[in-house]
């Protein structure tokens, strides 16, 4: 049961054709149905950055290991179909456990989740170097989605996590203590932000 009373009982809206990562976006969207308005916009702002020019793959990397540092269970159990039609894999998802050794992810990937671990973790360290880092892979405007995607996700991520939505995670997700979005069954979505 999550911390935070859903709007509505978000299985009055579950049908068979769900996959178990439109039940955890509909799990969380019910909590944010308090505020459609907002719900409203915040999905539209996600939905522009998932089509922005940095690329789905990379985009769910970022977040997926933005959802890891913190500890989102739900955001961790939930996989984006247009990420994995752009390459996304299980074994992608675990290089995140240590994504400076991981051989399948390319230098850009690591630069970006260079920044996101910074930026979710001790966000003063990001300095010139890591920008100029950047900067050898992305554009200016690839920056701007690069810091929006980091900033929405460890914002709302924090957020979810505290509401501690897991009634539909995967079983690994469940679990006390610190946990990743690697080596689980995950599941695959298709809602957006805006839909949940």
């Amino acid at each position: 049961m999550p911390r935070v009373a859903p709007a509505f009982d978000p299985s009055a809206m579950q049908h068979d054709d769900m996959r178990a990562g439109d039940v955890i976006n509909l799990d969380v969207g019910a909590i944010l149905a308090h505020r459609p308005e907002v719900a409203a916009g915040l999905g539209a702002a996600m939905d522009a950055l998932r089509d922005g020019t940095v690329g789905q793959r990379t985009f769910e990397l970022v977040r997926l290991r933005i959802a890891f540092h913190n500890q989102c269970r739900s955001c961790m159990a939930v996989r984006y179909p247009e990420s994995i039609d752009d390459g996304l894999t299980e074994d992608l998802v675990c290089s995140l456990e240590q994504p400076a050794e991981a051989a399948d992810l390319t230098e850009a990937e690591r630069a970006a989740l260079r920044f996101a671990d910074l930026f979710a973790t001790d966000h003063l360290r990001i300095d010139d170097e890591v920008y100029d880092e950047l900067r050898r892979y992305y554009s200016e405007d690839e920056l701007v989605e690069i810091g929006l995607i980091c900033a929405i996700s460890v914002g709302i991520g924090r957020l979810a996590a505290t509401w501690h939505v897991v009634d539909h995670v995967p079983e690994a997700l469940q679990r006390p203590g610190r946990v990743g979005p690697w080596n689980i069954d995950a599941a695959l979505a298709s809602a957006t932000v805006a839909a949940s």
